[in-house]
This record gives structure tokens, C-alpha cells and sequence, in this order.
């Protein structure tokens, strides 16, 4: 081949402006152009409004499926000024919208993270045919309108308003999206898991496309993963105690916190759950697998001080103890790392030895504060048969 027919250079390089780098290429973006990525479209809308109510400058989001297909995500904060109003404030809302380099507080453990795109509301206005930005502040109601991520008003006061806000509705373009129908149960699942793992979080879902009327969910638990783990053994059997062990902790040496509630259910199966910033770890992590050493260690400390083992006797490892455990972890940290890009295995290595030794201690307390019920529960690992 001659050097005429592979000659490359600068003229052949096109650079994509905004919003068409988004447009040509969604699924780079969101990860598809189906129903997963139309859903990626709201979590990145509704990732600012949540932030605003975990940080406290919000009471509560709504987020609403419109009968027009549209869907708006709405928050009682104290307003994003359409343009950049200081350090404090961060970037304006039309830079959010227009700008994907501003992501959701990088560094902040207090920040929920939505997604693993982090890309913010800028990818749901390209993805757009319209988007209306709305926002209530200092008594007076502002509004702009886009059109596949381009303004097409300039921000103008619409009226006056008694409270403050910010609201944004958006209608995924059907040139783009294999489906515009967003559901219900998806997004109510997402947003449920996000207010078990920020306490107090106040967010309900709306859908006004129903012919029979609206149907509206709303999610708020002040027990945090421990209310959490209550609602996972209804599909893994009837539980072998009650309540539920649970316990926060901060610990420098991770630079995050930790959440940890746990219980053994009647059946063999095991859930347990991993979240990193609110984001679900499908394939485990350091975190995860400190929990488990972590109960392994409180549990065969505790058979072996009452005789449930002897001193020959192979120890309990995290598989085996893990048998009808029902747990959620959490953790929340300033600078996590995952394994791999989608953020589906948590890597951090100080977090297994800070989550196994709180763990073992706080479990360990419970075995010794109840040991009817402790026994049961080692009992039931350990099998009538090994005991005897």
C-alpha cells in the first residue's frame, strides 16, 4: 500500500462541538440507546437534586413520569442561579446543562452517586428534544427552554413564587432512544435503595400515565440499612431472630464511614449486598469481604470459648458463616477505587481490615450479650450432625 492511499493528517480529524459529541454517539454516554440508558437519563438528572437534600440545603425531590412521556425532577432547595453566583455555589445551571465536565462532587463521602457516568444533567439536555429549566429563588420564578441541548430562550422571569427550587423536565428524543417509556418499577426500586442508604432522604416517584390515575411511591427510612436489611428476607426465609445487628462507624485509616446491619434467616441462602457512595457493587469488593472475615472471626471466636468447637476443629470461614446471612454494607468514602470501569467491585484495601475488625467487634458484643440466641445461630452453621 502506498503511502498515498494510508496518508493521514490534521485535515482529516473532525472536531464534534456540543451537543453533537453526545448525539452521535449516546451510547458512549449513557451505555445504550434502550430502556437502561433512558433510565441513566434520569438518575443523572435527579443525581443534583438528591445531593441537595443529603446535604441538607433540600427538604425532599420529586421525580414525575409525565402522560406526555416527558419526565421532571423537581427539589425544594434553595434554587441553582442560571449563571455561576460565586465559589460557594458552584457552577450555574447552564453550565450543568450545557457542560459535562461538571460532575457531582468529586471527594465528598457525604455526595450520593446516582450512577457511574457522573455526567450530570448536560447528557439528559443533549439526549433531549426539549428540556424546560426551571428555577424558584429570591421570589421570583425563572425559565429557559432547550431543544436538543441547545438554549433556544434566554432565562426569563415567568412570575413570582413563594418558595424556592429547582425543576427540571425533559422529554428523551424517540430519534435517538429505542424507547421512550420509562418504568415505574425500575426507577422505584433505584430511588427505594437510595433512601435505605441515606437516611432521611426524602424522595417519591409519581407516574401520571396510568388511564385509571396516578400512582405515586414514596421512600423515606430514618433506620437506615438496617430498615434495609428487614425488607430483603421476604424471598430468603422466615429469620432466626427478629431484630437486626447493626452499627455506623467513621474510621480515618479508609477515609469514609461504614454501615453494617446483618441477621441469620431460616433458609441456606445468602444476600448480601455492597454499596460504595450508593452505588451497588454486583461483584463484591473489599468491603464485602471484610464483613465476611469479619463475622467468620466474631462467630468461631465465640463456638470455640463455649465448647461449639474444639480446638482441632477446622476454623469458620466467610463462606460457611455467610449460609442464611442477610447483610448489607455500606460504605461511603472520600476517594473509592474500583476494580475495572462500571464500578462493580470496590478495591480500596484499607476498607476490608477497617470493615472486618468493626465488624468482629460489634458482633462479637452481640454473641456475648445474647447467648441463647448467639448459640442458635452457631448451632444452625455448624449442623446437628458436626455438634453431635
Amino acid at each position: 500500500m502506498s503511502d498515498e492511499a494510508i496518508g493521514y493528517d490534521a485535515a482529516h480529524i473532525k472536531v464534534l462541538e456540543w451537543p453533537e459529541a453526545v448525539r452521535r454517539r449516546p451510547g458512549m454516554y449513557i451505555g445504550s440507546t434502550g430502556e437502561r440508558g433512558l433510565h441513566q437519563l434520569v438518575f443523572e438528572v435527579a443525581d443534583r437534586a438528591v445531593n441537595e437534600a443529603v446535604s441538607g440545603r433540600a427538604g425532599s425531590v420529586g421525580v414525575t413520569l409525565l402522560a406526555d412521556g416527558g419526565v421532571r425532577v423537581t427539589d425544594d432547595g434553595p434554587g441553582v442561579p442560571f449563571a455561576a453566583a460565586g465559589d460557594a455555589e458552584g457552577p450555574g445551571l447552564e453550565a450543568l446543562l450545557t457542560e459535562l465536565s461538571f460532575r457531582a462532587r468529586p471527594g465528598d463521602r457525604r455526595a450520593a452517586t446516582l450512577t457511574c457516568f457522573g455526567l450530570g444533567p448536560a447528557v439528559a439536555n443533549a439526549l433531549s428534544s426539549r428540556l424546560t429549566a426551571e428555577v424558584r429563588r429570591a421570589g421570583v420564578r425563572r425559565v429557559q427552554e432547550y431543544a436538543c441541548g441547545v438554549a433556544v430562550t434566554p432565562p426569563s422571569a415567568a412570575g413570582p413564587t413563594t418558595g424556592s427550587g429547582t425543576t427540571l423536565t425533559f422529554w428523551p428524543d424517540a430519534v435517538l432512544f429505542e424507547t421512550t417509556e420509562c418504568s415505574f418499577a425500575v426507577l422505584a426500586e433505584r430511588f427505594r435503595e437510595l433512601a435505605f442508604l441515606n437516611r432521611g432522604l426524602d424522595i417519591s416517584l409519581t407516574d401520571e400515565r396510568p388511564a385509571d390515575g396516578p400512582q405515586t411511591a414514596r421512600f423515606r427510612f430514618l433506620g437506615g440499612v438496617r430498615d434495609f436489611v428487614v425488607s430483603l428476607p421476604a424471598r430468603a426465609g422466615t429469620p432466626v431472630r427478629t431484630d437486626v445487628i447493626g452499627f455506623e462507624r467513621e474510621d480515618p485509616r479508609m477515609a469514609g464511614t461504614m454501615e453494617v446491619a446483618l441477621r441469620w434467616c431460616g433458609s441456606p441462602e445468602e444476600r448480601i449486598r455492597g454499596f460504595a457512595n450508593s452505588v451497588a457493587t454486583p461483584y463484591g469488593g473489599t468491603h464485602e469481604a471484610g464483613l465476611r472475615a469479619g463475622v467468620a472471626a466474631a462467630l468461631d471466636a465465640y463456638a470455640r470459648e463455649r465448647g461449639l468447637l474444639t480446638a482441632e476443629a477446622p476454623g469458620l470461614d466467610g463462606e460457611r458463616v455467610a449460609q442464611g446471612l442477610t447483610a448489607v454494607v455500606s460504605v461511603k468514602l472520600d476517594d473509592p477505587e474500583f476494580v475495572g470501569a462500571t464500578r462493580g467491585e470496590l478495591g480500596n484495601a484499607a476498607v476490608r481490615a477497617c470493615v472486618g475488625e468493626a465488624v468482629g467487634e460489634h458482633l462479637g458484643a452481640w454473641l456475648e450479650e445474647n447467648p441463647e440466641r448467639a448459640t442458635a445461630v452457631v448451632r444452625r452453621i455448624l449442623g446437628a450432625d458436626a455438634l453431635g
